[in-house]
């Protein structure tokens, strides 16, 4: 029978910050496991050493075959359970053949050089990970987080959260923490831009007292977007964005690609609804990619733009799990087609329709593909003062299709 392995946290302060019987099944084993930072901690150990670089895949089957003879204790940084290596351990061995030792994670010692509580908090990764998307999931959070790497360091995310206009954070830098070269101390993002860390760092964002931020629910005025001037309303109205993007059905991780973006207002919304997916955002109209590039900016979502006339443009994209389709310049059985071919298994197509016409061939098209099709017909009306009075004025009706594929 395989014997247990062991993964036991360690801080920066080495062996020193471990408990007594930690050490113990440490000198005991056959096998160590870690980072080259945390194996230097023990040189004279004279057990096998597997150092952890480059994949993981080929450790993790390493350590099982080990485990099968041999004592085997793997050495992580902080919690090997927070963003650490103990969750792929327990995946591949099963929760029966690993016991997990935490020390004391880089965030809970972050927030206790800073004197405050974190239960509160939101935690977010980019070590290791793109930053994409990171706006719209902490937009409006009293405190954030954030495991950093050489990439996404501190000046990294101060440019970032800038581009949004993100200036009611102060930051919290939080250096080799329980290490001899400890260094904590506060900044302002202005500051953070040109400023150097070491590589092992933590940024806590905390938003400052009185700070005003703006708030926006589902279905945002149509005024609050920009749009092109002097002509107006290429943007889909507020009532029937609401109602396309409940059709949408959207999770939090969806990848989602709006073609015909227009100012980016569906855009805008659903990266809202999927801030752990991918927004990405069509247009062919060079002259519209401005209002959209303001619009992203100004709500605080990162999605990405692509200019193209789809279906071009969009063989690079990942494949969906919901296609909204607000213009098609003229391709609609074409655009069609590929949507049906890329879309995910359970995903849908949303179309907007002004005219009988296009809800023909929506319908006919969808159905080619295999879709069982839905119709709305959304005809609503908005208040407007008349003298001291108020009446109703109608906006255009429009066709909302939704394909589902039939299963």
């Amino acid at each position: 029978m395989a014997k247990r392995v062991k993964v036991i946290g360690i801080g920066d302060d080495g062996r020193n910050g471990l408990f007594p019987h930690y050490l113990k099944w440490i000198e005991e084993a056959d096998v160590l496991v870690g980072g080259e930072r945390q194996l230097a901690f023990f040189p004279d150990h004279p057990g096998k050493r597997i150092p952890i670089k480059g994949g993981l895949q080929p450790v993790l089957e390493q350590i099982g075959r080990e485990s099968h003879r041999h004592r085997v204790v793997v050495l992580a940084s902080g919690d090997p359970l927070f963003y650490g290596i103990a969750g792929l351990i327990v995946r591949k061995l099963g929760q029966e053949q690993v016991e997990v030792h935490p020390h004391l994670s880089s965030i809970q010692l972050a927030f206790a050089r800073m004197g405050e509580s974190w239960q509160q908090a939101r935690i977010e990764s980019v070590h290791g990970r793109p930053m994409t998307g990171l706006a719209q999931r902490i937009d409006g959070q009293e405190k954030v987080a954030l495991l950093t790497d050489d990439a996404h360091s501190p000046s990294a995310i101060a440019r970032y959260l800038l581009q949004f206009g993100m200036r009611e954070y102060q930051a919290f830098v939080a250096e080799n923490l329980g290490g001899p070269d400890e260094r904590c101390g506060w900044w302002e993002l202005d500051e953070l831009v040109d400023a150097r860390f070491s590589p092992l760092n933590v940024v806590i964002l905390k938003r400052k007292a009185g700070a005003e931020i703006p708030r926006w629910g589902l279905g945002i005025e149509d005024e609050a977007f920009a749009q092109r001037k002097p002509e107006k309303g290429l943007i889909t109205k507020k009532e029937v964005r609401v109602v396309s993007l409940a059709e949408l059905c959207l999770r939090k991780d969806s990848i989602v690609w709006d073609i015909g973006a227009g100012s980016g207002s569906v855009s805008v919304e659903a990266a809202k609804l999927a801030p752990y997916g991918q927004v990405f955002a069509i247009e062919k109209n060079e002259a519209d990619l401005h209002n959209i590039e303001a619009n992203r900016v100004k709500f605080r979502t990162d999605f990405t733009v692509v200019h193209a006339k789809a279906p071009d443009g969009l063989d690079g994209l990942p494949d969906p799990d919901a296609v909204f389709i607000g213009g098609s310049g003229g391709e609609l059985k074409e655009l069609i087609h590929v949507c049906g071919t890329r879309l995910k298994q359970g995903g849908r197509i949303v179309i907007n329709a002004a005219t009988v016409e296009t809800l023909a061939t929506s319908q006919e098209a969808l159905k080619a593909q295999g879709f069982a099709v839905r119709i709305i017909l959304l005809q609503t009306a908005r208040s407007k003062p008349i003298l001291q009075m108020t009446r109703l004025e109608g906006l255009n009706p429009v066709y909302v299709i939704v394909g589902e594929r039939n299963v």
